[in-house]
């Protein structure tokens, strides 16, 4: 394996499962920003590109890490649905109750992030519900369709306004807008950093958003630069 350094982040993460680690570990979006060489991300956060993929080189895929561009869409989709939307269903709640738990305690002292938190917070949980909702009965199942046309070789099915690029797009375009939401909780909570006097479930709830903020990014990335990309080429093949 011998990564260049004009290739596009997407693609990296796409054909190598292990470089999601390291890309989350040095904080580069590999799922909306993926279009971009990993060069330019590199020479933006003034890291070493040759250091970076050489990391990426040297580790190995973890157990639970699948070359998904080897699977089939149905398969993938299937994946997102019971791995990421199953967790989202039982998280999001949870951490809703959690932050108005950690409200009632420091709300006084800290309501300047709590408050902001919980309405970014909310935002994002609403947005996901439906988000989810619209893959689930939509476009995952047009894709899974479309899949077993072209491999009985009869026509593909009709897609929303002609093209699966269509609801793709409007996919994105909400990924976009729950990534600009991680991305503004992390910088209310300056990078989840828990006051000296943060009581347990302040630090329990920065931890598991945290493990929110991984688990979507791996969750949007799989679609973005994995799924969608699939989909679109089986349609251009037809």
């Amino acid at each position: 394996m011998t990564l260049r350094a004009n290739e596009k982040l997407g693609a990296i993460a796409a054909g190598n499962p292990q470089a999601v680690r390291v890309f989350e570990k040095h904080q580069i979006d590999f799922c909306c920003g993926g279009d971009r060489p990993v060069e330019q991300v590199c020479r933006a956060k003034g890291i070493s590109t040759e250091e970076l993929l050489a990391e990426i080189e040297a580790a190995a895929p973890a157990n639970d890490e699948r070359d998904w561009q080897a699977a089939s869409l149905t398969e993938l989709a299937d994946h997102i649905v019971a791995r990421h939307h199953a967790y989202l269903r039982t998280e999001l709640p949870e951490l809703a109750r959690m932050i108005e738990n950690v409200i009632a305690a420091h709300s006084l002292k800290y309501a300047d992030s709590l408050l902001p938190l919980r309405k970014t917070f909310a935002g994002l949980q609403a947005e996901l519900t439906t988000h989810m909702m619209k893959e689930e009965m939509v476009l995952f199942p047009l894709v899974k369709q479309m899949e077993a046309a072209a491999g009985a070789g009869t026509a593909l099915p009709p897609a929303p306004g002609g093209s699966v690029s269509n609801p793709v797009r409007m996919m994105e375009a909400e990924h976009d807008s729950a990534a600009g939401a991680l991305r503004e909780m992390r910088r209310l909570t300056s990078g989840y950093a828990v006051p000296p006097d943060g009581c347990i479930t302040y630090r329990v709830l920065f931890q598991r958003l945290q493990i929110l903020e991984a688990d979507l990014h791996v969750h949007i990335h799989l679609e973005n630069n994995v799924l969608f990309p699939r989909a679109a080429a089986l349609e251009r093949k037809s």
